[in-house]
């Protein structure tokens, strides 16, 4: 039994992680793309588009509406508004003000993330942190912070949209860490595809009640043959696809770790910059990347975190 919890376990981190390298491919290669529409016309579409296509082969998830309770859908739509439209948006307007040429500040204030999860799921989730979980979370963040920086010093003196960014990506930060927690809590209710399902459908609702009321509806007139590529790819790739395997491992691993897994984002987006736009990782981030993914090893090999 307890090998098999073990690889349970490991699977659900293991889908997590795959899912966060997703989410990196798509801020450094395919987000950049749409970078002529509006953001919040951006974030409707690449929800509606998906959930259009999840119509066609999850449409009797309808019927968790006559078992859910106020309280179900209520965390349900925070769910879908924390991490689906707060945090797309603002982690997205953060990559559009620094033109995706400059990540670092943006991608240090994505590490906060695991902070407020990891708190969140103390108090909410009744989760409880063992002391050995806080030194490789720990260890984990710390090495985040010289995979992005190395051994300079943060520079948030490169324009006056800087400043803008960073403040976006905590509110991101924040909104994403909250979605983890309420995601965990959705799942103890619901399978992991109708939390998905749920989650895209709200989410839809939600930013396009915000378009109308904001007068971007009409955006669908700018839109290009290249950009409907584009959001074709995300929503079968990267979108409903990594979300589906995110919320089928965040079932089977308490939040605290499956934030610390996520820290595989900004290690991927770091790594694809490179293949991509040529920007080389310095040997002190390399190493720093190693002891991250060393820490995520050990954190989800001795499970430390139990829920």
């Amino acid at each position: 039994m307890t090998k098999l919890l073990q690889s349970s376990v490991f699977i659900g981190c293991l889908a997590i992680c795959i899912s966060a390298t997703m989410w990196g491919l798509d801020g450094i290669v395919l987000t950049p793309q749409l970078y002529n529409l509006n953001i919040s016309f951006v974030v409707f579409i690449v929800h509606f588009v998906p959930f259009v296509i999840m119509n066609l082969f999850l449409f009797k998830q309808y019927r968790h509406f006559k078992t859910l309770t106020a309280k179900d859908i209520s965390l349900l739509v925070a769910m879908a508004f924390m991490g689906g439209a707060l945090g797309t948006m603002a982690i997205v307007r953060a990559l559009f003000l620094v033109e995706f040429q400059d990540l670092s500040v943006v991608v240090l204030l994505q590490k906060l993330q695991p902070v407020f999860a990891i708190t969140l799921a103390y108090f909410f989730l009744k989760e409880k942190m063992r002391e050995n979980f806080i030194l490789w979370a720990g260890i984990a963040i710390v090495a985040s912070y010289f995979l992005t920086f190395g051994l300079r010093f943060p520079d948030f003196k490169t324009g006056s949209n800087t400043a803008i960014a960073a403040g976006y990506s905590l509110i991101a930060a924040f909104a994403f860490g909250s979605a983890t927690v309420i995601g965990k809590g959705v799942l103890r209710k619901i399978s992991f595809y109708a939390a998905s399902f749920y989650r895209y459908g709200f989410t839809t609702l939600i930013m396009l009640a915000f378009i109308i009321a904001t007068g971007h509806v009409n955006e669908f007139k700018v839109v290009t043959p290249h950009n409907w590529l584009i959001i074709l790819i995300i929503s079968v790739t990267v979108g409903s696809g990594a979300i589906f395997l995110y919320y089928y491992g965040l079932r089977k691993v308490p939040a605290m770790l499956a934030t610390i897994c996520e820290l595989f984002f900004p290690l991927s987006a770091i790594v694809f910059d490179y293949v991509f736009n040529d920007r080389l990782l310095s040997p002190v981030q390399w190493i720093s990347a190693a002891v991250m993914l060393y820490a995520i090893v050990r954190l989800t090999l001795s499970r430390q975190v139990q829920s």
